[in-house]
């Protein structure tokens, strides 16, 4: 924040000598030194009235705008590489584009961003509020109270905390459930059910995520990470159902919870489930943890898929990177079985040789969600109480990529899906 109000108040008090090109170009192969700021460069573009062309599959996913004093001094405020280019020179690059499997995406207006986490959290918990803030993409923190007060629909994009849907407060309790920490959170969401007029602290969830799949039937945005991506499908698929144990809310669960289910009402997952016993960490056997560590972190990576960006425009925005095979990163929900998969989803990346699924994306009604399996990118296996992840150490991460490719998406003015 600081960064650009000096950046402003330099732009009012020296204006920058105006420049010979025409256009600059974002580079977002090898040639780019800090791709994660490249994105809120682009971000800012959108935040001054400025459209920005996102070049899919060309360089890594450039990005392609009008030349501007105040888009070169945010480029060299950020440390973000370009090129400067002129007509003739973009006239060749489109005509590129035109022939290969590249599209031009139009970018229009900067996303309303909002992030759903507890109060209590700190911004390097989460991988996506850690990528926001080092890019300098602004986001309003929303939770509980005020998702059932309506005001998701001020937001374009919403994304999940590392968050548990299901009323069972992570499924620390074997684990961490007699220390300070674990206690005051489980007093905090039981303090605020009550607020908001819940008996127990699994039928707020519940309500919360129901709200959560409105706003994106109603053309939201949804993105989420590691156990916020099965929990809120959980969630959705005993709504109105006890699944928790005693340890957590004073009853035991439903013991006819099995026949209650119904996977229509969630986003991504059918068929699998669920783990009750409070002594075991997982939330259901959708999860692929217990085999992702099998490998280890030598042997674990997973591959993107190449889509047909002309005809794919949309899974192509998501999966823009400089590689196309990433390392591995552990987390509560590390990734999913493919089996558990509804027909209609959209798998972007997966390990190679297993039916372990990474990255998947999906539809439902009039907007559209997006789960990826992991905690943090850049940290393999991330502890409760780690030391939080240094981006500046990590400027080029092509798994951080994957989370700014979704800042971005609902910017795009979209083409049909043809296939």
């Amino acid at each position: 924040m600081i960064r650009r109000v000096l950046f402003l108040l330099f732009l009012v008090a020296f204006p920058v000598a105006a420049h010979s090109a025409e256009y600059l170009l974002v580079p977002m192969d090898l040639e780019q030194s800090n791709h994660l700021r490249a994105y809120g460069h682009t971000f800012h573009s959108l935040q001054a009235g400025e459209n920005v062309n996102w070049l899919l599959n060309y360089r890594g996913g450039s990005f392609l705008m009008k030349d501007s004093s105040r888009a070169r001094m945010d480029a060299r405020l950020l440390g973000v590489d370009f090129e400067e280019l002129n007509a003739a020179q973009v006239a060749q690059i489109k005509q590129i584009v035109a022939q290969e499997n590249m599209e031009e995406v139009l970018l229009e207006k900067a996303p309303r961003i909002a992030v759903y986490s507890p109060p209590q959290s700190q911004p390097w918990d989460d991988a996506v509020t850690l990528a926001l803030t080092y890019a300098e993409v602004p986001y309003d923190l929303v939770y509980d109270e005020d998702v059932l007060s309506g005001r998701l629909g001020q937001y374009d994009w919403l994304h999940l905390h590392h968050e548990d849907f299901t009323g069972q407060f992570g499924k620390f309790y074997a684990s961490f459930g007699l220390e300070p920490w674990y206690l005051e959170q489980k007093h905090f969401h039981e303090e605020l059910a009550e607020k908001l007029g819940f008996a127990t602290v699994w039928q707020l969830k519940h309500k919360v995520a129901l709200t959560i799949r409105t706003f994106v039937e109603n053309g939201g945005f949804l993105f989420a990470m590691c156990s916020a991506t099965d929990s809120i499908d959980i969630a959705l698929a005993w709504d109105e159902t006890d699944i928790v144990d005693s340890v957590y809310d004073g009853t035991p669960h439903d013991p006819d919870y099995r026949a209650q289910v119904d996977y229509d009402k969630t986003f991504a997952f059918q068929d699998f489930k669920l783990i009750t016993n409070p002594m075991r960490y997982e939330f259901s056997d959708l999860d692929t943890s217990d085999y992702a560590q099998l490998r280890g972190a030598e042997a674990d990576y997973f591959t993107l898929f190449a889509f047909a960006a002309k005809y794919d425009p949309v899974p192509a925005m998501l999966t823009q990177n400089h590689v196309n095979v990433i390392n591995g990163f552990l987390g509560q929900t590390t990734g999913y079985h493919r089996k558990f998969l509804k027909r209609a989803d959209i798998v972007l990346a997966a390990v190679e040789g297993t039916d372990e699924v990474k990255y998947i994306h999906g539809k439902r009604g009039q907007g559209s969600w997006t789960f990826l399996g992991g905690h943090d990118p850049e940290d393999y296996q991330h502890r409760v109480g780690d030391p939080p992840t240094d981006l500046d150490l990590f400027p080029t991460s092509p798994g951080y990529r994957l989370i700014l490719n979704n800042v971005l998406f609902p910017a795009a003015r979209k083409k049909p899906q043809k296939t």
